[in-house]
């Protein structure tokens, strides 16, 4: 897919059956701010310069969840048309300073970390979080997460001194030999921004549910993603960030490696969006995409050929499972409800909201706040009837909008696996009682 011919191709396959708007979750609780995918995207497309993607402000209220893509009947590729606007819009005006600090994910936890207690203090203090919805628009409401006084990556340098042996540069690795999809042997683990500098506990999580299954954990050098500066309208950016990871991870991949990841929203620019709307397509970034797994992707091939470690511990208790909008991008199903399904006495109870809101970094927007919290309620109120205790969804960023907006602490599916297994974890999992 992907260049503007291929786009144009794609969007005469619409019949304006308006499918994609009814399922649409902002159209349908902001109609007179976003019409919907239909008018936005192939509709407006048809109206539009065929060498240039002008676009018009409502293209900014696209959450670009990809909702619509997954429910078009005729395969138009309507979310992939309004990024590449939104990325043409900003071409024309200037990325707002909001949009750019709230892009630099990983800036900010490099700022931050060093002075965590204080860090983590002001963005929950209301009067520093009024001035900078003033000043800013990044409203005062949206669920910031606390910074970790340990990254992961330090975490894990620190465990490697006790565990002496295990490669961790390039040049230390040795060569695995051909790697079959979650094969035995040595797997490279990307992290992504929020593991390694808010939420270590999942990357902890993750090793600790590979290594249970013999597998060793390397972490190469990694870079953000570059999702959140592409969803800003920022392509140059995000494909700077992208090509930084190629040349990081790729040397890799040719020694026989593949790439595991706790981050859906990582995964799938790793797998398709640098590909397929940053247009890279170069030799590394097809290796890439070939050889990257989402982790329960990963583990439910481990158990599908019968080689995945199913001793789990009993957990007597039901937990709702939301399946975020990035996780359905990547058409694998629901891995992470199979993998959660072994543990024995624990019900997964999957939730039918389509949508929590906060699609990465639009929710934290002051004009947007509102939509977000009215897209999630059906899910904030569905979790809540479910459990009180912990809820269960692969994304970051909505797992932050569940708790915000349903008061339920909500964790990685990782993080239940790493727990029933019986490893020593810290965070909400804990509330979890085993036998």
């Amino acid at each position: 897919m992907a260049d503007l011919q291929d786009i144009r191709l794609t969007l005469d396959h619409c019949v304006k059956c308006n499918i994609c708007t009814t399922v649409c979750p902002v159209a349908s609780v902001a109609p007179d701010l976003f019409p919907g995918p239909k008018y936005v995207g192939p509709q407006a497309q048809r109206f539009r310069d065929p060498r240039e993607l002008t676009a018009d402000a409502s293209v900014d209220y696209c959450s670009g969840c990809g909702v619509c893509d997954m429910a078009c009947p005729h395969g138009v590729n309507i979310m992939e048309m309004n990024a590449k606007a939104r990325a043409k819009l900003y071409e024309t005006e200037r990325i707002p300073l909001r949009n750019y600090i709230l892009s630099r994910s990983e800036l900010i936890g490099k700022l931050g970390h060093p002075v965590a207690p204080l860090a983590s203090w002001l963005v929950q203090f209301k009067p520093a979080r009024l001035l900078a919805e003033k000043t800013l628009g990044i409203d005062h409401r949206a669920p910031f997460p606390s910074f970790a006084r340990e990254p992961f990556r330090d975490w894990y340098r620190k465990r490697r001194k006790v565990t002496p042996g295990r490669p961790f540069s390039f040049d230390q690795a040795p060569v695995p030999g051909p790697v079959q999809p979650g094969g035995r042997g040595q797997v490279l683990y990307f992290h992504g921004c929020s593991t390694q500098f808010y939420e270590p506990r999942v990357g902890q999580a993750a090793v600790a549910v590979l290594e249970r299954n013999g597998l060793e954990v390397i972490l190469p050098e990694q870079n953000c993603c570059g999702l959140p500066l592409m969803s800003q309208g920022d392509f140059k950016g995000a494909r700077k960030y992208a090509y930084n990871n190629l040349r990081k991870l790729a040397p890799w991949v040719r020694k026989g490696y593949v790439i595991v990841g706790t981050s859906t929203s990582c995964t799938l620019m790793l797998k398709h969006d640098y590909l397929d709307i940053l247009d890279i397509r170069d030799e590394d970034a097809r290796l890439v995409a070939e050889n990257t797994y989402d982790i329960c992707e990963f583990l439910l091939l481990l158990e599908g050929r019968g080689e995945l470690d199913v001793n789990f511990m009993s957990i007597g208790t039901a937990l709702p499972y939301h399946a975020p909008c990035q996780l359905k991008a990547h058409g694998m199903g629901r891995p992470a409800v199979d993998l959660m399904s072994l543990i024995p006495g624990l019900t997964i109870v999957e939730t039918d909201a389509e949508c929590c809101g906060i699609a990465g970094t639009y929710g934290y927007k002051h004009e947007k706040y509102d939509i977000a919290m009215a897209i999630g309620e059906p899910l904030f109120r569905q979790v809540r009837e479910i459990s009180t205790d912990l809820a269960v969804c692969d994304s970051e960023t909505c797992r932050w909008q569940i708790t915000h907006g349903s008061g339920v602490p909500t964790v990685h599916p990782v993080e239940v696996l790493a727990w029933a297994y019986g490893a020593d974890m810290s965070g909400p999992v804990t509330r979890l009682e085993r036998a």
